[in-house]
């Protein structure tokens, strides 16, 4: 049963030093082209910018309704570091977190997850069962040492395929749910961040062993539970049309042939 009745939506929305302003303005574009359908607070997060640079992206929001966040956090602790902060802050609120390469492209999409809501779930709108475990090759041979460092490290952290695991490019959970699973994270590298999508311990494992259920939403206003992921199209499956949110590699796969579209999906999903 939906109990968001009364409470307003926060949209997260994090753009970075690393982003430039056209990454920013094409978010808004479509952010604005597609409405939401549904009242909610749209929230920017600024993350390590200095001033000047701050001031320059702050120029293109000033048509923009909007709340500033600023996360000060000196060291790049990378989006779900940033997510944290703001979970943290905005902890009684239910948030949809989208990082800055991530924009609807569908009307009513905001409604559309708020309407498959129900307590005690994680909702996203895409998902994949890869494995960093299983995708690791041997191609050259003097690269025998290295090889065998990482694997070692990655069956440490990682399962291997089927790996079922969200993917943190859009998101909906409530900030002190969030916030709970990311107590006693600590994010310095890229695989600190690969750990908390798609580890051991990540944040679909972690709600799951919570009696959590787990769902992507698709355009079409369904919702599929882990066994259905694939189904929902909208990652790396059949053309995707039925994604509410794009984002880099949901584009990426769009831009590839047919041959090479296969292997993603096999990467993504197994062989059918």
């Amino acid at each position: 049963m939906n109990s968001l009745i009364n409470e307003k939506i926060l949209v997260c929305y994090l753009i970075t030093k690393f982003d430039n302003e056209d990454t920013l303005l094409t978010f808004l574009k479509n952010y604005q082209k597609f409405n939401s359908g549904y009242p909610h607070e749209l929230l920017i997060c600024f993350k390590l910018f200095d001033n000047k640079r701050l001031n320059s992206f702050k120029q293109l929001l000033v048509n923009i309704n909007h709340t500033e966040f600023i996360d000060d956090y000196v060291d790049n602790d990378f989006d779900l570091g940033s997510y944290s902060r703001v979970a943290s802050y905005y902890s009684s609120r239910h948030i949809f977190f989208l990082n800055s390469y991530s924009y609807p492209v569908c009307k009513n999409w905001l409604k559309i997850i708020i309407d498959n809501y129900e307590n005690n779930s994680i909702l996203a709108t895409s998902a994949s069962y890869e494995s960093l475990l299983s995708s690791i090759e041997l191609k050259k041979f003097y690269k025998l040492i290295g090889y065998l460092i990482k694997l070692f490290k990655y069956k440490k952290n990682f399962y291997p395929f089927p790996n079922p695991h969200i993917r943190t490019t859009g998101f909906f959970i409530k900030g002190s749910q969030y916030s709970l699973f990311m107590n006693d994270k600590s994010i310095k590298s890229k695989i600190d961040a690969w750990k908390i999508e798609s580890g051991k311990d990540s944040l679909t494992n972690f709600f799951k062993k919570l009696n959590f259920n787990i769902y992507i939403i698709n355009s079409d206003g369904e919702k599929f539970s882990e066994n259905k992921w694939k189904e929902s199209q909208t990652y790396n499956y059949l053309n995707q049309k039925k994604s509410i949110i794009s984002d880099r590699h949901i584009r990426k796969y769009n831009s590839l042939d047919k041959i090479e579209k296969l292997k993603f999906q096999t990467n993504s999903w197994g062989r059918d």
